[in-house]
């Protein structure tokens, strides 16, 4: 393997770990916000309102909604794995982590509000997979940069806790916006600003709601949370350079870090696994065990009380036993 310049050993000293300072209250909140926002994605959009819409009967007999979800799921997966190493390198060494998930969380946002136009027809059904399946691509390429975003806003004392705070606080957002979804536009026949069940009208009115919601929760990190600054590199290295470097970072993690090899990998196959659990639930919920899709939300927000709870709490008992016992506490309770 080759050896690093002094430009990749400066960059990667500066993301060693978050610098030592006094903790900025209003930057965690700012970040933390971010998360918090974020559910009107993850809880509404991919597990318990839209996706179970898609796999409904209005798409096609024979769980054709699901399979194409999770056909299309599966391909943005593929791509996520393939860039997003080398996006989330360029962006360290360029200094420009806000910038990036700025762009990427505005793409998030505008294919949610594009999924108002998914009538209930077999018709729409492409149309639908594919706006779940692109925002989902840029979900995970805007986590990226909020995750490398930690760094710069927590202290090497809390950043277990902040960590548990960001976290819990998207589990949070997500009980208080189902909620509002439950009373304002699932439950019962006639809704807020008269919206009614015809043409699924409240299902997409509810795609314009959780897009509005992203915007209003997003935008505090983006006018006070710091910028992460870069070696100034981005320009002149290739895109096939990148590759080349993200080579050799796991090449040299195979041969003098063994463990953090198979941490990283393991940790893959982890989420990946929780991932599918929480995507499909709702819709297994609704499609096999024929739980009423009003009903889902009431699961969902207790899912999310109880991760919300468990997420706080792990953040703090990081910061006091350190993390290894936390990941094997945990997974010995999975």
């Amino acid at each position: 393997m080759s050896t690093p310049n002094a430009a990749e050993s400066s960059a990667a000293m500066a993301d060693a770990g978050p610098i030592d300072r006094p903790l900025n209250r209003k930057h965690v909140t700012a970040w933390a916000l971010w998360d918090w926002g974020s559910a009107s994605f993850n809880a509404v959009m991919v597990t318990f309102v839209f996706a179970t819409y898609l796999a409904s009967d209005s798409f096609g007999p024979d769980d054709r909604g699901t399979q194409w979800l999770t056909a299309a799921n599966a391909i943005g997966g593929l791509v996520v794995a393939l860039t997003a190493p080398v996006m989330g390198q360029r962006s360290d060494r360029g200094g420009r982590r806000k910038l990036w998930l700025g762009v990427n969380t505005g793409a998030v946002i505008l294919l949610t509000a594009l999924c108002f136009f998914v009538r209930p027809d077999e018709a729409y059904l492409l149309l639908g997979v594919v706006l779940i399946a692109a925002a989902n691509v840029a979900f995970e390429f805007a986590g990226v940069n909020y995750n490398a975003m930690l760094l710069q806003v927590a202290t090497p004392k809390t950043i277990g806790k902040v960590s548990g705070i960001g976290w819990g606080a998207g589990y949070v957002g997500g009980i208080f916006l189902l909620l509002i979804l439950y009373v304002g536009f699932i439950a019962g026949d006639t809704h807020w600003l008269g919206v009614t069940n015809d043409d699924a009208m409240n299902i997409r009115v509810v795609a314009l709601f959780s897009a509005l919601w992203f915007i209003a929760f997003a935008l505090p990190l983006f006018f006070s949370a710091p910028e992460h600054r870069g070696s100034g590199e981005e320009e002149k290295v290739s895109l096939l350079e990148s590759y080349r470097r993200l080579w050799r970072t796991i090449l040299g993690l195979w041969r003098h870090q063994r463990n953090t090899f198979w941490f990283l990998a393991s940790s893959a196959v982890f989420r990946d696994g929780v991932g599918a659990v929480f995507a499909y639930g709702a819709i297994l919920g609704t499609t096999v065990y024929g739980v009423d899709p009003a009903d889902i939300l009431i699961f969902g927000i207790a899912a999310n009380v109880v991760a919300a709870a468990g997420s706080f709490a792990g953040g703090w008992i990081d910061d006091r036993i350190g993390p290894k016992r936390v990941i094997m506490g945990s997974l010995v309770g999975l």
